[in-house]
């Protein structure tokens, strides 16, 4: 397929749609590869909140480990399908995800996922930026001997101190532009991996010939969930493994539209997905039976395992490393979308810069607040939860671009509120969309939400981007935007 011209036509851009953040990115000024985007996923599940809920998979279903490294496989399998079908538009157009989305829900009906989504990346950005910090924490009171008594809001002052370092380290890195958070990602990524599996091998000579024993015990499938097993729970896992990374499969598009070709994008994805989370899935399998053997009891914090180690020197370097991956995926997965997602409201006043600004102030609020009040959520609570209200975007979108568009977009129209343009729609809103996201929004939340549908719980996401792409096709039947052959 031919590239596309990305020139714009400046003087018939609405200023209240353009700046430069958010305008085509040419083919020329484009340095990802598959690299960086193996390192993107590296980082995502090498995270600290990653490894916990990849942990706690094994011990939470009745079902055997065979079983749960099977579904987490199969989500890595399911994600690496459905980032091929969004990173692809931003590789062809060098468009972010709020831009992208104009096609399907109108020039300003994009406002409406651009907010939803930077919620849900700010409130992300909040988490995760706590848990960068409990590895600072754990390093700092290796140093110190104590982590300073009585705090507030469920933390000691070495872990506000660790807190508002981290927040500061983030915004710094993120105000120094795209380039340093890749290089940042590119060595985060290989380092965590030496780091793991270094601790991996540490947990199973301390274990010996006990740890394999537990490992069988893991894989007996006695969980603590005995309420479901069988198909109902290894869906469950599935669902619950697609929802953590369902924010990133929504936006992938601010990601990929600096890769170079779609080739490399796929290669990074096959990489990233389905064969990084089985491996790392493996080392977390056997540093939790390990844990089993030495501590009486199964372990799914990265952080409380080093603890118990005691060993200074891989005490400092662990925790340098789990602060290095989870300020990683922090920056990409949930700095980088909201900023962008924020500029979009705004074009003229806010840019991706005073976007990543706005979001890192909202989320220091938020990751104050994750130990007295979120955290109580529930870990696979919290991630369907969020994932299932912004699931029907990704349906929409999808089925928008390829079967109502036929793959190609009109780029001057995705700038311009005129009258009659391809994607004005309804004084710039799509209502078929937003009718489509309505509907299967309120279905997919309420999965999680409502007990009478809780044996849907965690199939939230999926039901809900299925639902709203179906819903969009029949609504948008006959009623495809006259695009421009690219």
């Amino acid at each position: 397929m031919n590239e596309p011209d990305l020139h714009l036509d400046t003087s018939r851009v609405d200023a209240s749609l353009y700046n430069k953040d958010l305008a085509p990115l040419p083919h020329a000024k484009r340095n990802w590869g598959a690299f960086e985007i193996f390192n993107v996923w590296s980082n995502d599940i090498q995270s600290l909140f990653g490894y916990t809920l990849a942990a706690s998979l094994f011990l939470t279903y009745n079902l055997s480990g065979w079983a749960v490294m099977a579904a987490i496989i199969l989500a890595g399998v399911i994600v690496m399908f459905l980032v091929n079908l969004t990173g692809s538009p931003s590789v062809r157009y060098g468009i972010p995800f709020p831009v992208m989305v104009r096609a399907s829900m109108g020039v300003r009906g994009s406002n409406l996922p651009a907010l939803l989504r930077a919620i849900v990346g700010i409130f992300w950005y909040g988490v995760q930026t706590y848990f960068a910090s409990t590895a600072v924490t754990l390093m700092i009171t290796a140093l110190i001997g104590t982590d300073g008594g009585e705090g507030a809001l469920g933390l000691s002052p070495v872990a506000w101190l660790s807190f508002l370092i981290v927040w500061v380290f983030q915004l710094a890195i993120f105000w120094a532009g795209i380039e340093r958070i890749k290089h940042f990602l590119n060595w985060a990524g290989p380092l965590v991996y030496v780091v793991m599996v270094a601790l991996m091998a540490i947990i199973w000579w301390q274990a010996g010939d006990q740890l394999l024993p537990a490992v069988g015990s893991i894989f007996s499938g006695t969980g603590d969930d005995a309420r479901i097993g069988g198909l109902q729970a290894f869906a469950a896992i599935v669902g619950t493994m697609v929802a953590y990374f369902a924010a990133v499969v929504i936006n992938f598009g601010d990601f990929t539209r600096f890769v170079r070709t779609e080739r490399q994008m796929k290669l990074g994805n096959l990489l990233g997905l389905p064969l990084n989370v089985a491996f790392f899935s493996f080392i977390a399998l056997i540093i939790t039976a390990g844990t089993m053997v030495l501590f009486g009891e199964a372990l799914t914090n990265p952080t409380d395992i080093v603890e118990r180690v005691d060993a200074l020197p891989l005490t400092l370097l662990s925790a340098l490393t789990f602060f290095a991956a989870t300020v990683g995926i922090n920056l990409v997965a949930n700095f980088i979308p909201p900023a962008y997602d924020l500029a979009n409201l705004f074009p003229r006043h806010i840019s991706f810069r005073t976007g990543g600004l706005i979001t890192a102030c909202v989320a220091l609020i938020v990751g104050a607040l994750w130990v007295s009040v979120i955290s109580h959520i529930g870990v696979s609570g919290f991630v369907n939860a969020v994932g299932a209200v912004v699931a029907p975007f990704y349906g929409i979108i999808v089925v928008d671009y390829y079967l109502i568009k036929g793959g190609k977009l009109d780029i001057q129209a995705l700038y311009s509120a005129r009258e009659g343009d391809a994607y004005t729609y309804t004084n710039g809103w799509n209502l078929r969309g937003l009718v489509a996201f309505a509907i299967a929004a309120l279905f997919s939340a309420s999965t999680v939400v409502v007990p009478a549908m809780a044996n849907l719980s965690g199939f939230g996401w999926m039901l809900g981007a299925a639902l709203g792409g179906v819903l969009y096709l029949l609504l948008m039947r006959g009623q495809a935007a006259k695009v421009k052959t690219a």
